[in-house]
């Protein structure tokens, strides 16, 4: 009988330590929504370190009044194999805080989701670096389409700009418009029901690209150099672009960039490493100059609403309060070099800034006024993220 007893007091023991250690490991953590409107498509970032977990491949995240798992990504934000951050985006009410459970949860039991958030480079268009999310799409040009221009070589770029894909759908369009353009008879220039690239960068900064004013004078980097993507999935896509240093002025700038697009948003967000100035300025080319240049330095946007073929579209720049200094509408007469600047304070060698647009054809902003409603409230949030609490 004490044999027995003995044992069961020591499963007994076993059992509550087991239970201990499953409530310590038990994490619960709160999103605090401190506008008074609804929060959707914004993403949050959850670290290991944060959770305090080793592995985050069998993590889960609980939504706890629901009782459902949230969507959820993980990302190799630095390329060393391991995954860094998991990625959630919380739907919650104004002036609302939610809370969710984190949880130990199988592949099998994890939620799918459509990988609308996609990048790559691309070596059958030149060295074409292009990206989407279901709303909008975007890309970048590479060292051989630079060669190219300077060799006198017909189909190269060299410009520095970001251009702007014009899709009407949500579902990917790069890998069918660019197979479209480079094994059949058709293009990519012309809508065919899902949109189209007529959208002229040349040397302009196009869609964000970056510029060192001196005196009266602005100027810009070459094409990027190289470049790695980081991420593609169901939330977020992400890449690092970087560039041979580039002259302004006499002074020496040292560019790199991370590149994210997460699902739902118009914008790209531009977390920007630079040396060798104390300020940049991203830059929307006004193109015929037949549009109208718009900004709220307050709320730190610059925006171009202007006629675009058959319908309209609206491009803009957003920063951070910490970062924005002012606007400027820069008029010249030579070509492409006309664009509407947001000028940027550089922090600890770091501007973070969000480039991207509206084709009114899309169907998504109807007006000028209602792109400029979205800019006030796209400011607000990012002024104004979402707390995230760990609760225990």
């Amino acid at each position: 009988m004490k044999r027995l007893f003995k044992s069961i007091l020591f499963f007994s023991t076993l059992a509550l330590l087991s239970s201990c250690k499953n409530k310590e490991k038990a994490i619960v953590i709160s999103v605090k929504n401190t506008l008074n409107l609804e929060r959707t498509f914004e993403t949050v970032e959850l670290s290991k370190s944060f959770l305090k977990a080793e592995d985050l491949s069998k993590t889960g995240i609980l939504n706890t009044e629901t009782n459902s798992l949230e969507i959820t990504q993980t990302v190799d934000n630095d390329g060393d194999g391991v995954m860094d951050v998991i990625l959630f985006q919380p739907k919650i009410k104004g002036n609302t805080t939610n809370t969710y459970k984190i949880v130990n949860v199988s592949e099998e039991e994890k939620p799918k989701a459509p990988e609308l958030c996609y990048s790559r480079f691309v070596p059958e268009r030149t060295d074409d670096y292009t990206w989407e999310n279901n709303k909008v799409a975007f890309r970048v040009y590479g060292p051989t389409a630079q060669k190219m221009v300077e060799d006198n070589v017909p189909g190269g770029t060299l410009s520095s700009g970001v251009d702007a894909w014009l899709k009407r759908v949500e579902h990917p369009i790069i890998n069918s418009w660019y197979k479209k353009e480079t094994e059949t008879d058709g293009t990519y220039h012309e809508d065919t029901g899902e949109g189209l690239d007529n959208f002229h960068v040349g040397v302009s900064r196009g869609v964000g690209g970056i510029a060192v004013k001196v005196d009266s004078t602005y100027y810009y980097s070459k094409n990027y150099t190289k470049w790695r993507t980081i991420t593609t999935g169901p939330l977020r896509t992400s890449f690092y672009l970087e560039y041979e240093n580039w002259d302004a002025a006499g002074n020496t700038i040292k560019e790199s960039k991370v590149i994210s697009l997460d699902l739902g948003q118009n914008f790209s967000k531009f977390d920007t490493s630079i040396e060798g100035g104390s300020n940049i300025s991203a830059g929307l080319t006004l193109h015929e100059k037949d549009g109208k240049v718009s900004g709220n330095k307050t709320n730190g946007w610059v925006s171009y609403w202007q006629p675009h073929a058959d319908s309209e579209i609206g491009t803009a720049i957003v920063a951070p309060k910490e970062y924005f200094v002012d606007f400027e509408t820069y008029n010249v007469e030579a070509k492409d070099l006309s664009n509407a600047y947001a000028h940027l304070k550089v922090i600890d060698n770091k501007v973070v800034y969000y480039a991207g647009f509206a084709w009114q054809k899309s169907g998504q902003f109807s007006s000028k006024a209602d792109w400029e409603n979205y800019l006030n409230d796209f400011s607000n949030k990012i002024n104004n993220p979402l707390e995230v609490t760990l609760v225990k």
